[in-house]
């Protein structure tokens, strides 16, 4: 019989000293009853690299599929104006549960949005998918890139949770970018515009390009719904959303709610 991977949760403080820890062969499940401090940090570990993981590392949040590149993700617990783009049970109370498995092999193979990933953070280089931006308005939480792939598709509004979004300081040269830290397939996303009109503005045209070359334009229109693109199948390690042409409605304040990307895993 073939030995799994270990996997390891552990709780550390800001001085890097474990607080708590669970592990066991394909995965690991923790019970962390005390209240988080400001500095603490979740440390998930693998015993080996280039790992597809089902995360879940609060239970207000999903179980995610996520890739684990390297041998281990650290994930610093928000405080403060980093908390408020969070569900506020997040992180919160005296007990939480976190757990962590190797994802099956139909959970591997299924196709599926490859762009989603709740626990994203921006120092994350190891945990993918990972959401960078050369802007986020006034370097808030709340208009992070990260909130545009966190799952939640709450429009009406802008600012904290549940309207949290990917704001662009009204900068005309705004982009976006999905790392996915390995080659994925795929053949569609579908981006939610942040609707909180007459507040907002929306874009009329964006560009889609692809780390493995080339470039797809694509229409959008003024609506609260999913917008949903097909596009030409390739495969690639990541993709960047540009050229945002903003309607000549008045209002400076188009932003992105969610973008999610269908693909699955390159055989």
């Amino acid at each position: 019989m073939t030995s799994l991977t270990q996997l390891t949760i552990e709780i550390h403080d800001a001085n890097h000293a474990v607080l708590a820890a669970a592990a066991d062969q394909g995965q690991a499940q923790l019970v962390y009853r005390q209240a988080y401090q400001e500095g603490d940090q979740i440390v998930v570990k693998s015993e080996h690299p280039r790992q597809y993981l089902m995360l879940q590392l609060d239970d207000t949040m999903p179980e995610t599929f996520v890739y684990l590149a390297t041998t281990s993700y650290r994930l610093t617990i928000p405080f403060g104006e980093k908390k408020i783009s969070y569900n506020p049970k997040s992180y919160s109370g005296d007990i939480h549960a976190l757990s962590v498995r190797l994802a099956t092999a139909a959970e591997i193979s299924s196709y599926k949005n490859v762009a989603l990933n709740p626990f994203d953070q921006h120092e994350n280089d190891s945990c993918y998918p990972h959401a960078i931006a050369n802007v986020e308005t006034r370097g808030e939480s709340v208009f992070a890139a990260r909130n545009a792939i966190d799952g939640n598709c709450f429009n009406a509004g802008h600012g904290a949770w549940p309207f949290e979004s990917w704001g662009i300081n009204q900068q005309d040269d705004a982009e976006m970018s999905v790392q996915f830290g390995r080659t994925v397939a795929i053949d569609a996303i579908a981006l939610t515009l942040r609707a909180d009109f007459p507040h907002d503005n929306y874009w009329e045209q964006a560009t889609v390009c692809f780390s493995n070359g080339g470039c797809e334009t694509i229409q959008l229109t003024k609506t609260n719904a999913k917008q949903v693109i097909k596009l030409k199948p390739r495969q690639v390690e990541s993709l960047t959303l540009k050229n945002l042409i903003k309607s000549a409605d008045p209002s400076p304040f188009p932003a992105l709610t969610q973008i999610e990307v269908y693909g699955s895993e390159v055989k």
